[in-house]
C-alpha cells in the first residue's frame, strides 16, 4: 500500500501562487511516476500534470502549461505542484496519484483550491 497526503491549498486572489505538496509513504518502491488530478464542481476528474519516476518527464494539460510547474523530491518522497497565474477556472478538488508497477493505482484524499477575489 501507498499512502499520499496533500497539503497546501486554499484561498488565492487571482493572479497569485500556491504550491501543493503530496507527500507519499509505505511501499513506494516500483512507482512508476506521481501526478497531480483536479476535479471541479459538476465536472469530470482531469489530469493537471505528472512526472515519471524514471528519467523525470513531465506532462502538463493545455490549460496550465507555462504557469503550473510539476517537480519532485526523491529524498523526501514528495512531489510538488507550483501554481502560478492562478484563474477563477483553477478552482477544484487537486488530487494527488501514484502508480506502482503500472497496475496499482493510489490516490489522495485531496486538497481544496479556490481562487476568487
Amino acid at each position: 500500500q501507498v499512502q499520499l497526503v496533500e497539503s497546501g491549498g486554499g484561498l488565492v486572489q487571482p493572479g497569485g501562487s500556491l504550491r501543493l505538496s503530496c507527500a507519499a509513504s509505505g511501499s513506494i518502491f516500483n512507482i512508476d511516476g506521481m501526478g497531480w488530478y483536479r476535479q471541479a464542481p459538476g465536472k469530470q476528474r482531469e489530469l493537471v500534470a505528472d512526472i515519471a519516476t524514471s528519467g523525470g518527464s513531465t506532462y502538463y494539460a493545455d490549460s496550465v502549461k507555462g504557469r503550473f510547474t510539476i517537480s519532485r523530491d526523491s529524498a523526501k518522497n514528495t512531489v510538488y505542484l507550483q501554481m502560478n497565474s492562478l484563474k477563477p477556472e483553477d478552482t477544484a478538488v487537486y488530487y494527488c496519484k501514484a502508480v506502482r508497477r503500472r497496475i496499482d493505482v493510489y490516490w489522495g484524499q485531496g486538497t481544496q483550491v479556490t481562487v476568487s477575489s
